[in-house]
């Protein structure tokens, strides 16, 4: 497979809040599959939450696409592309969003990548590091890596 586009896969989340780990497990999975297939320019990033200073990683890419766990009362995932805006309106416990840290990358280098939202939704929220994702968080997680891994061909 070519690849002709410098792409970013990011996903973050806490690892120790059970489902919240939805946006890692993503970005981690895509990693062993872009691996496996040779597929080339395609980086994998994650935090806990996103950072003013991710709009200077970002910088760098032609398209990004951010991986979290949701709440919102959508199916098993919900995929749509990110606008810059520079409203602080949070609807998670994430320092920024997504489309803050896009509107930043603009101002700051004069361009931004296209960007996207893989929004995966979770259930369960409880902090214990000894738990892992629900069943039903793990089966919305496979839904959406295998829309992803359909999708990744016309991202490039």
């Amino acid at each position: 497979m070519e690849n002709n586009s410098k792409i970013l896969f990011y996903g973050y989340g806490n690892p120790g809040r059970q489902d919240d780990a939805l946006g890692i497990s993503f970005v981690d999975e895509m990693q062993k599959w872009v691996k496996a297939q040779k597929i080339e320019n395609i980086d994998f990033d994650s935090n806990y939450q996103l950072n003013i200073e991710d709009a200077e990683v970002i910088s760098n890419y032609d398209v990004v696409i951010f991986a979290d766990a949701s709440m919102e009362p959508i199916d098993s995932f919900d995929f749509s592309e990110v606008e810059p805006d520079d409203a602080q309106v949070e609807f998670t416990m994430h320092a920024v969003s997504v489309s803050f840290v896009v509107d930043l990358c603009q101002k700051m280098y004069g361009k931004a990548p296209k960007a996207y939202l893989v929004h995966i939704k979770g259930y369960e929220w409880e902090l214990d590091f000894d738990k892992r994702l629900s069943a039903k968080a793990e089966e919305n997680l496979r839904e959406a890596l295998k829309f992803m891994k359909g999708k990744l061909q016309d991202l490039q």
